[in-house]
């Protein structure tokens, strides 16, 4: 169930990036259920065709998709292009396009760094160069970046993602500042750990569940909703004054972390 009203996104046309799974696909969803039409994207056509049918059929909304690599500038601007052609305007990007893996700085070679790197923060910037015009020229436009927690201390085996995405903290607050004037406002979203994504099934092992919510003050992984119904706040009238701001969804995690680095105390048992 919603909190918010079936019809607050309504007229609102978003265009999502590594739409076809996992979180954004969860806002994708969340969108068309509150009335707006959507396009989603990523490298994969079948995974693209399967996430539209699955989605218009669940939310009755209207949706489609356009294959795109967020590595690729020129890909995006067909993508951009393809979804005024179809819903006239476009005033809203979420940026989800990630790559990750686990690896020791020491065994972590420049090609997988640079390819986290082109693929989450590059591809981020691509993304919203590509959709500028479009979403200035709607006159409310909104961009919604999903960061990470992993840079606010030192994460193992995660040095590539980590500076990734502290990348996308730095061009959220930069975009901000450059585009509020014409009208565009820029947020970030920085989950924790969320059930039923790649991220957990990727870099939790197997059997670590527990003590990753034990570290939790919320002792729990957030959801996939949770982590959407927060996207379509900030999309909606109700954040009209909110720009520059990096939203962190995690439970409490990030805060207890610190605070326990900051006491000496070091990582709960």
């Amino acid at each position: 169930m919603s909190v918010f009203k079936g019809d607050v996104l309504a007229g609102r046309v978003a265009l999502i990036t590594g739409g076809g799974t996992g979180i954004c696909k969860g806002i994708a969803r969340a969108y068309l259920r509150h009335g707006a039409r959507v396009c989603i994207t990523s490298r994969k056509r079948e995974a693209l065709a399967a996430a539209v049918e699955e989605l218009s059929r669940e939310t009755g909304g209207e949706v489609m998709y356009a294959q795109a690599d967020v590595r690729a500038p020129e890909q995006l601007d067909e993508a951009v292009a393809a979804t005024v052609a179809r819903f006239g305007s476009l005033d809203t990007l979420v940026n989800g396009a990630a790559g990750n893996f686990l690896a020791p700085a020491a065994a972590l070679s420049p090609k997988g760094f640079r390819t986290v790197v082109e693929i989450d923060l590059q591809g981020t910037f691509n993304a919203c160069k590509a959709a500028f015009a479009a979403l200035s020229e709607s006159g409310r436009g909104v961009i919604l970046n999903i960061s990470a927690t992993l840079h606010y201390f030192g994460t193992p085996l995660q040095i590539h993602a980590s500076c990734a995405k502290a990348g996308v903290d730095a061009l959220t607050r930069n975009l901000a500042v450059e585009w509020s004037g014409v009208g565009v406002r820029v947020n970030a979203i920085a989950p924790g750990p969320i059930a039923g994504t790649v991220g957990v099934d990727k870099l939790v092992p197997s059997g670590m569940g527990e003590r990753v919510t034990s570290q939790i003050p919320m002792g729990r992984f957030g959801t996939v909703d949770e982590v959407a119904s927060l996207a379509v706040y900030l999309t909606t009238e109700a954040a009209s004054y909110i720009t520059g701001a990096i939203f962190v969804i995690d439970g409490g995690q990030s805060t207890a972390a610190l605070g326990l680095l900051g006491a000496g105390l070091g990582a709960p048992e």
